[in-house]
């Protein structure tokens, strides 16, 4: 049987985008000492440390970003099943602690723990956002609502989000949503207005949890169910772009391979990922010449 030859062509064109689409994005290069505790989101603080919601350690765990050692713990035991902290550009911190039901907010992080200047109910919260423009986003993942806040004033909410995680800026001030349990991205206007939803079947979403974004505005996601991370271009075609992928979709702990990743952030070069069920703060790396 003679097969066409546009036929041949198309699953060619076809196979080497899917390879090329699945080749890791980054190198490993370091991995902290296995001393925390179910690690979850992770963010940059203004002292350029990273801080990481350490959901059963109830703390934040701060960590140097040069060596991945431990700095400091701050709010030991005060933070219940905290996951996710969030800076704006003054350096005031957003956290969401889960097992309180509340998103707090301290204008200085070293009093974590203690009474905060904000706290606004979020049940089951599993994200919480300090937005450039001076707003506090709450995702209330136990009522599917992500709601922005302008000082104690609700000002806008959008629905349909239940049990959804990370609540991110991009570099425009847009707002993104991890819709783990929709198995998509969600992209809102700063006043909760729908933009765009990523959720093509080339993605392979599982379950994205928690998101960040590169010098160039890709999204960097962590698919925990599928023990990967993927990056990709929300602007390409036909739904966004697959740059790459690094683990291999089954969990493990070495070199391109995770156990439920859940946090990342990135830093030029360098990408920051939470390997949580190996307890552990994990850095990849692009060589720049």
């Amino acid at each position: 049987m003679r097969i066409p030859l546009a036929l041949v062509a198309a699953f060619i064109f076809s196979w080497a985008h899917a390879q090329e689409s699945s080749l890791p994005f980054a190198a490993f290069d370091l991995a902290s000492a296995p001393i925390l505790n179910d690690p979850h989101d992770i963010a940059i603080g203004p002292d350029g440390h990273l801080y990481v919601a350490d959901k059963f350690g109830n703390r934040i765990a701060v960590l140097d970003a040069d060596t991945l050692e431990l700095v400091v713990m701050l709010g030991e035991g005060k933070l219940p099943g905290v996951h996710d902290i969030s800076f704006d550009a003054l350096g005031k911190a957003a956290i969401a602690v889960s097992g309180a039901g509340v998103v707090v907010v301290y204008s200085d992080v070293a009093d974590a723990g203690e009474k905060p200047d904000l706290i606004f109910s979020a049940p089951r919260t599993e994200g919480a956002l300090a937005h450039s423009n001076g707003r506090i986003y709450a995702m209330a993942s136990g009522i599917g609502v992500v709601a922005a806040f302008e000082g104690e004033t609700m000002v806008a909410a959008a629905q349909g989000h239940s049990g959804a995680h990370d609540v991110a800026e991009d570099q425009d001030g847009n707002i993104w949503i991890a819709d783990n349990a929709a198995r998509r991205l969600v992209k809102y206007t700063p006043d909760l207005e729908g933009l765009q939803v990523i959720d093509h079947e080339k993605f392979g979403f599982i379950g994205p949890r928690y998101l960040d974004f590169d010098d160039f505005g890709r999204i960097v996601v962590a698919d925990q169910d599928a023990h990967r991370i993927l990056l990709i271009d929300p602007d390409g075609p036909d739904g966004g772009t697959l740059i790459g992928v690094l683990g291999d979709g089954s969990p493990g702990i070495g070199p391109n391979k995770f156990d439920d990743p859940e946090g990342v952030a990135t830093i030029g070069n360098r990408y920051y990922i939470s390997d949580s069920d190996n307890n552990r703060i994990v850095r990849y790396s692009v060589v720049l010449n």
